[in-house]
């Protein structure tokens, strides 16, 4: 993204042991610190996610006092769903009392989280449909190895595209950074063309 001429930050948030809420509340004190020290009046900060960190942006949206300043968001092979994985790694309650996010990618918990559904932040998704992954196989819908596809989508989304890498290696495709780029200029990905045009 930086050489496509962003200007990039990548927290590093807690989401191994920690249910991904608290990364959200973590990702809000890094907007406001933007908010008050660095942009410009009318400059908006766009948010990309891969996989959990897609959830935490949706509940950044969810709650912030910043939403005006908010751009438009991406979610990479996010499991807006809710993971088959997850729910059966939770089932080995030593893996799931550790790895605390592992328990909020459930479909009931995520199901339970509230997600704004009425925000004018526009989002987008990309899933991956690679099944690359040796834990892939333990998933019947299609898949990244990792997420389901089906999980990926949900009403909601303004735009969604579906590309052939797996999850471990979709979000470091300069495919996949293409089309963040043109959705974060158009709000739309089948304006590519457009946007190369221009």
């Amino acid at each position: 993204m930086e050489a496509l001429g962003y200007k990039c930050i990548a927290p590093k948030l807690p989401l191994t042991f920690k249910e991904f809420d608290y990364s959200a509340f973590i990702l809000d004190g890094i907007l406001e610190e933007l908010v008050k020290m660095k942009l410009a009046k009318d400059e908006k900060v766009h948010f990309v996610g891969h996989s959990t960190g897609g959830l935490v942006i949706r509940k950044l949206i969810t709650e912030t006092r910043y939403a005006s300043k908010i751009g438009r968001c991406v979610l990479i092979a996010t499991p807006n769903r809710g993971s088959k994985l997850a729910k059966i790694a939770v089932n080995l309650k030593p893996i799931g009392k550790i790895y605390k996010t592992l328990k909020s990618l459930n479909y009931e918990y995520i199901e339970q989280t509230n997600f704004a559904s009425d925000s004018n932040i526009e989002v987008a998704a990309i899933g991956g449909n690679k099944k690359n992954l040796l834990l892939g196989n333990l998933i019947d819908d299609e898949n990244d190895g990792r997420v389901e596809l089906k999980s990926v989508y949900y009403p909601e989304l303004k735009d969604f595209i579906t590309l052939p890498y797996g999850h471990n290696e979709i979000h470091h495709q300069s495919e996949t950074a293409k089309w963040i780029d043109v959705f974060l200029k158009t709000g739309e990905f089948h304006r590519l063309n457009k946007v190369e045009e221009n």
